[in-house]
């Protein structure tokens, strides 16, 4: 299965969150990949704590260089062997495989052509063949990237292959009139795929919103705030979700939401069960939504009931 991670905006925790889904569905026996699609900053390897690929591959052999024909083949890095995190060097008992196929230092946006979305048709056949699930983190906004999978999952030869997207966006009026207008706007995701030759009803099903950074206004952790503060807070909770039903990005389109955790405001890395229990640094509920998440991206009864 194909996932696409996308977003109308930066800063709304796609790559984070990505990351941290696709490390959460390897834990739980899955072969993973994740290859990073976000051109324009193909920053992945800064997550996974591979260093030698922070900010994208210098050998010349990315995904840019993939993409614009001039390897046969991208690079591919297995973090369980690769990562500089002491953590991640060890597969643990009944992991399923985690690679990453990053970008190219110095990488940027590029234009698209009929060959390069017949490079893209290949790689991801390849890639839905190999693994159960391949996130692609896509660069944000209207971008080249988001239209080359468009193109390519609209080719008879994809009819086979599921594809799925995840739209970004955090728990704020800015962020969810943005990811509104990324899938239903001008040029944005629907109208796009339509052009591009995908049935738009099928498209539009296959997408679903994840709210980052989300703050409950119940939450024990706001005990220190005034009544006055948590009774304003529960009124922009209630106005936020009015908003997002009126937008299409209400409860009956978000496969998931990544509460405010403490370790990702202040750094983008993955969440280990070590930096829950041991160094007691991270939320365990954060953990929690980023193995429902893992666990509800191939659930087809899950989406169906959406």
């Amino acid at each position: 299965m194909l996932v696409f991670a996308t977003s109308d905006k930066g800063g709304t925790g796609r790559s984070v969150t990505s990351s941290n889904v696709a490390y959460r569905r390897a834990l739980q026996g899955s072969d993973v990949c994740y290859l990073d699609f976000d051109f324009g900053s193909p920053t992945a390897g800064t997550i996974f704590n591979v260093d030698n690929a922070a900010r994208g591959v210098t050998s010349g052999l990315g995904l840019h260089s993939y993409m614009q024909g001039r390897v046969s083949e991208p690079v591919a890095i297995d973090i369980w062997t690769e990562s500089d995190r002491p953590s991640l060097r060890h597969r643990p008992p009944g992991a399923g495989r985690l690679v990453l196929f990053p970008g190219d230092a110095g990488g940027s946006e590029f234009s698209i052509d009929d060959e390069a979305v017949q490079r893209c048709v290949r790689l991801l056949r390849r890639v839905d063949e190999e693994f159960e699930l391949c996130l692609l983190d896509l660069s944000a906004g209207r971008s080249y990237a988001t239209d080359m999978v468009l193109a390519a999952t609209a080719a008879p030869e994809m009819r086979s292959v599921t594809a799925r997207w995840l739209v970004f966006h955090r728990w704020t009026r800015q962020h969810i009139i943005a990811a509104n207008g990324l899938v239903h706007g001008r040029r944005g995701i629907i109208e796009v795929g339509q052009d591009r030759g995908h049935d738009p009803r099928e498209l539009a099903d296959s997408i679903r919103f994840v709210r980052t950074a989300v703050v409950d206004p119940n939450s024990d952790e706001l005990a220190g705030l005034r009544s006055s503060q948590i009774a304003w807070l529960r009124d922009c909770n209630r106005d936020l979700q009015e908003l997002a039903s009126a937008r299409k990005v209400g409860r009956t389109t978000m496969l998931g939401a990544i509460p405010l955790d403490p370790v990702l405001q202040w750094r983008e890395q993955l969440i280990s069960d070590n930096d829950v229990y041991a160094r007691q640094i991270a939320n365990r509920e954060t953990v929690d939504a980023f193995e429902l998440l893992a666990k509800r991206l191939t659930e087809d009864a899950v989406w169906v009931s959406l």
